[in-house]
């Protein structure tokens, strides 16, 4: 007999599934049912909420969505911070859970994993939470979900099941297969030949690309050539265009160079981003004011009218509204665009202090060591770094969690992620605070042989929270905390570990950790590196 549990695999496999993160429970043992067989992999985290990280650097390195799942209950309370960051981050994300059988689900009786209502805990971080209460429902839901993934702003679904529909004959439904997705909004003509004369009037324009730029790179650099604009890149838009090309400003919109390079555009073409605080304002100082024009591509239309109000709003994907754009486009002679994205990333560069200054060293010597690479951030000095002042060589290839919903534990379960789904080199960038939320993570990375790449930047406790204190003259509290022996704890989940010397051994380190079939723990001491680092300058 085929159960729905089986069925409800081999759906996922006909929409491309081919890995799924998840610890089994007795409420899900059915969904497992399905997968010795399916071609799909499962992986299996020590925590829900690495499970949910790992699908979200899953997504974020592959444009798929990253999919789990998740025990009823405990599993999705565990699992919700690591939605939360997806969904303030625009990340697809299948969440499908068991719940408790009708007649049981919020009975507050006291069953296994009961919650009074466990749908409305999903609904909270989700562009929506279904209960299937009927096995007929499962395709059109399962559709429901990819059709946003494809064609809608991509946030997390939570799908749950109820434990008794699980087991149920499923030999009666249809074929498991794909349903094509819709097709994504494209924008008007007339829109786009409004545009078109907004960009021949413009005399010093500025294009922003945030993440939902990140797979419109090539019609965004057309465009910025045509126009002979600086691109300054968010850090979900990083490396939308290349390191290194002269109008490139991989470089965060609050700093006081990049804030002036946008106050002084004529024209602004804002290309996938949500306006996010702790992109456009992390120091609070009121950010950038657009005084030119402001174009705004956006397949979210409340998104678009949330802010700076648009002169012009394109409710579009982008890469299509890019590539309708750029053929209305007259190009024009090379001016002075790349002098002034010049002078926007040297300023940024001199407004870093020495610890930013190594971190962005540190993260720049991954990139060129390993020019395929994938870092995946924490919230720790170096990724701050990173944030502010750092060239991706290519899409998808720089995320963290130290902007949007800004959670801690996030960069190893990442990394883990995106490393499976991409294969490419992987790094990790945790610092010794936050790595101790899913340090258990490294048994997950051992167990899945992954030649998961991690340095650990030691500051010896909460450093950022701890300057934040002394800055509004608040005595120190909690953030001062024990720091264990990482290598040895390393050691113990079987991966290698061993302590950064030298930096100037760093290159050699990173290639080797990347030929293992194990993970490498590197820690590296912040005093010494930035010491370093400061001598080199």
């Amino acid at each position: 007999m085929k159960t729905v549990g089986t069925y409800l695999v081999e759906l996922l496999a006909a929409y491309g599934v081919d890995t799924v993160f998840g610890i089994p429970g007795v409420h899900t043992v059915e969904m497992y049912r399905g997968l010795p067989g399916s071609g799909i992999r499962h992986i299996t985290p020590r925590h829900e909420q690495g499970a949910g990280f790992m699908a979200d650097g899953y997504a974020r390195a592959t444009g798929k969505p990253g999919v789990c799942f998740i025990i009823s209950g405990p599993g999705l309370t565990n699992i919700a911070t690591a939605m939360a960051q997806a969904y303030g981050d625009s990340v697809p994300m299948l969440v499908i859970t068991s719940v408790n059988a009708p007649g049981r689900m919020g009975s507050g009786e006291g069953h296994l994993h009961e919650l009074p209502d466990q749908r409305q805990v999903g609904r909270q971080f989700t562009a929506f939470s279904h209960t299937v209460l009927r096995a007929e429902e499962l395709p059109q839901v399962i559709a429901r979900a990819f059709a946003v993934f494809a064609s809608a702003r991509p946030r997390p679904v939570h799908i749950e099941l109820p434990i008794d529909l699980l087991t149920l004959d499923a030999s009666a439904l249809p074929p498991a297969q794909k349903r094509p997705a819709p097709t994504r909004p494209a924008p008007q003509q007339e829109a786009i030949a409004e545009a078109a004369a907004l960009c021949a009037a413009a005399k010093r324009p500025v294009i922003i690309a945030g993440g939902g730029a990140a797979d419109a790179g090539a019609p965004l650099l057309a465009l910025a050539e045509a126009l002979d604009a600086p691109v300054v890149m968010t850090v979900n838009g990083r490396g939308t265009l290349p390191a290194g090309h002269p109008l490139g400003v991989p470089c965060s919109p609050a700093m006081q160079a990049t804030t002036a390079l946008i106050e002084a555009a004529d024209l602004v073409i804002a290309a996938g981003t949500e306006f996010g605080p702790t992109d456009f304002d992390f120091y609070e100082t009121g950010g950038a004011r657009i005084l030119g024009k402001l174009i705004r591509i956006d397949i979210d239309p409340e998104q678009a009218m949330r802010g700076r109000p648009a002169d012009l709003a394109l409710i579009s994907d982008t890469k299509l509204a890019l590539e309708a754009l750029v053929p209305a486009v007259s190009p024009r002679a090379a001016g002075d665009g790349a002098e002034r994205a010049k002078t926007a990333r040297e300023g940024v560069r001199a407004e870093l202090n020495p610890v930013l200054r190594a971190g962005a060293h540190l993260m720049e010597v991954v990139r060129d060591t390993l020019p395929d690479v994938v870092i995946a951030g924490d919230s720790a000095q170096p990724v701050y770094a990173g944030c502010i002042d750092f060239a991706a060589n290519k899409p998808r290839s720089w995320f963290c969690s130290a902007t949007g919903y800004g959670t801690l534990g996030y960069a190893l379960p990442a990394a883990a992620g995106a490393l499976i789904g991409t294969g490419r080199p992987t790094v990790c960038l945790a610092g010794d605070g936050g790595i101790q939320f899913t340090l258990p993570e490294l048994g997950s990375a051992r167990e899945a042989e992954l030649p998961l790449i991690v340095l650990l930047w030691n500051n010896n406790g909460y450093g950022e929270i701890k300057a934040y204190m002394e800055a509004r003259d608040i005595e120190p509290i909690g953030v001062d905390i024990y720091t264990p022996d990482f290598l040895t704890i390393a050691r113990g989940f079987g991966c290698e570990a061993e302590k950064l010397e030298d930096p100037r051994d760093l290159p050699a380190k990173l290639n080797a950790a990347a030929q293992r079939n194990r993970p490498t723990v590197i820690e590296i001491d912040e005093a010494s590196y930035v010491e370093f680092v400061t001598a080199q300058d």
